[in-house]
């Protein structure tokens, strides 16, 4: 069974800071909407504050046979600067006060009503994550569909889908030499940040006529900022232009199998897909010649689906979409 260790995930470090469990809670109901990917991804503080520059090995450096009493040429490696970009999403969250009031714990009822805003944010920042283009978008992250959307049968490979209901299966290799997440340096709680803004005077935003409709509320004011990075370009793959609707080309394992012969894959290795190709994939448990589906259990006795032994994680299809651009 594949576990990663690091300590380094933003669940783990929520945990072992806040001393009041705020930030833990606000990462809990994060991490639930986005399919474990913060309980399972580093986070780390980048090297610049509002971007990360990462030096990537383009070339190594070419060594020579040599003879007693004879030289060998001098040589160099090289190396290109990638910059990826932190994005800052935020949310206000807004309740009626004589509501809230009415609870027998107020604060309580209010973080219940807050949750809902913070899982919103968590679905936004996920789908980021997946299909936010920096290169259309320079206020946000660079995500994993735009760095894998050429094919090149090797890391990204497609299954011959057409039209308009294909998606895709993304492998991420996880790691602080591999594929991470970022948050900017030297800002308290990771960039996740809560602000208690108290009682207020709210517009009912069902007439939007300020001066006949306003009631006493809440509000609270939720802000995440993270960013991508891909430190080792063997660490992330696709394999893109599956059919997600009719009878016809149905998912191929082999494709999956191709990718990930071609990808660094260790203990960290995730692989990533939605309710349609899991649902695909756990049928294929049923067929006697099997070999490579497995359902495993986790530290808590909870099992999870595995190919060869690399644990599947399943995104919603209201993220993960069945309804991407055909890769090309």
């Amino acid at each position: 069974m594949s576990t990663l260790t690091s300590n380094y995930s933003l669940v783990e470090q929520a945990k072992r800071i806040d001393p009041d469990g705020e930030l833990a809670v606000i990462v809990e109901v994060l991490d639930r909407e986005m399919g474990m990917i913060l309980q399972e991804a580093p986070w780390i503080a980048s090297n610049d504050t509002w971007v990360n520059k990462t030096l990537r090995r383009a070339s190594l450096p070419s060594s020579a046979r040599r003879k007693l009493n004879q030289g060998v040429a001098k040589a160099v490696s090289r190396t290109t600067e990638v910059m990826d970009v932190i994005e800052m999403r935020g949310v206000y969250a807004e309740y009626d006060k004589d509501w809230i009031d009415s609870f027998p714990d107020p604060a309580r009822a209010r973080l219940q009503e807050a949750k809902a805003f913070i899982e919103g944010l968590g679905h936004d920042l996920l789908s980021d994550i997946l299909y936010c283009d920096s290169n259309a978008d320079p206020d946000g992250m660079h995500g994993l569909a735009p760095r894998l959307n050429t094919l090149d049968g090797e890391f990204v490979i497609g299954a011959s889908g057409s039209g308009g209901d294909t998606t895709s299966i993304f492998v991420v290799t996880w790691g602080e030499s591999e594929a991470h997440l970022i948050h900017p340096k030297n800002i308290a709680n990771f960039g996740i940040e809560h602000k208690d803004l108290g009682e207020v005077t709210i517009t009912d935003a069902t007439t939007g006529v300020a001066s006949a409709s306003q009631f006493q509320g809440y509000r609270d004011w939720f802000q995440v900022k993270c960013g991508l990075v891909v430190r080792h370009p063997k660490c992330i793959g696709r394999v893109a232009n599956i059919e997600s609707a009719g009878s016809t080309n149905i998912f191929d394992e082999d494709l999956l199998i191709k990718l990930l012969n071609n990808m660094k894959i260790n203990g960290n290795t995730r692989i990533y897909c939605n309710q349609t190709v899991k649902t695909q994939a756990e049928i294929k448990l049923k067929d006697k010649t099997n070999v490579y589906w497995t359902v495993d259990k986790g530290l808590e006795g909870v099992p999870f689906l595995s190919f060869r032994q690399i644990p599947v994680r399943m995104i919603d299809k209201d993220i993960l979409l069945n309804t991407e651009t055909v890769v090309a």
